[in-house]
């Protein structure tokens, strides 16, 4: 009897897309979504991770908001600051952390002379909470680090409760 089975010849040559065809949806999807992002927030999110850690000299300050159980502290790094650039304020319940770094460097040698000069402004605003007693905020600010306590009045503290859960 013949053998039925034929054999074809089969070919081991892979004929993949081009990288940039294969990436292509891709790219797209992702310059969407930053569309997207710097619409809501022009600016925050068109930095590279490289460039991130340079925020304060884009004027964003780092800022830590923690809740206990009698107050919110907020704690925010301005590095090469001097207390007496830092403004603090409060109004229509939110916080305003502004201030301007002035920083000069000057080095006079035999062969060359330098000088630099750097100037910029920050200012970060927060919406507080409900319930911070605005007349016992207390400020503090030591070595480029400025602290703020924020109490909360006493109707506040009163209504925190821990609510049980019941297993289904």
């Amino acid at each position: 009897m013949a053998d039925m089975a034929r054999k074809f010849p089969v070919s081991t040559e892979k004929k993949a897309a081009p990288a940039m065809e294969r990436w292509a949806p891709f790219e797209s999807l992702r310059s969407e979504i930053d569309r997207v992002f710097n619409d809501l927030t022009p600016g925050f999110f068109d930095c590279t991770l490289a460039r991130f850690p340079n925020a304060f000299a884009r004027g964003m300050p780092a800022i830590d908001f923690v809740e206990s159980d009698k107050a919110y502290k907020l704690t925010a790094e301005l590095p090469g600051i001097d207390a007496k650039d830092v403004e603090l304020t409060l109004a229509d319940g939110i916080l305003t952390v502004k201030g301007e770094k002035h920083e000069s460097k000057e080095e006079k040698e035999k062969e060359y002379y330098l000088s630099e000069r750097r100037y910029g402004s920050f200012q970060r605003s927060l919406q507080l909470p409900d319930g911070v007693d605005a007349e016992k905020i207390d400020a503090y600010f030591a070595n480029g680090v400025l602290k703020v306590v924020l109490p909360k009045t006493a109707n506040a503290q009163k209504n925190d409760r821990k609510i049980a859960i019941k297993a289904g």
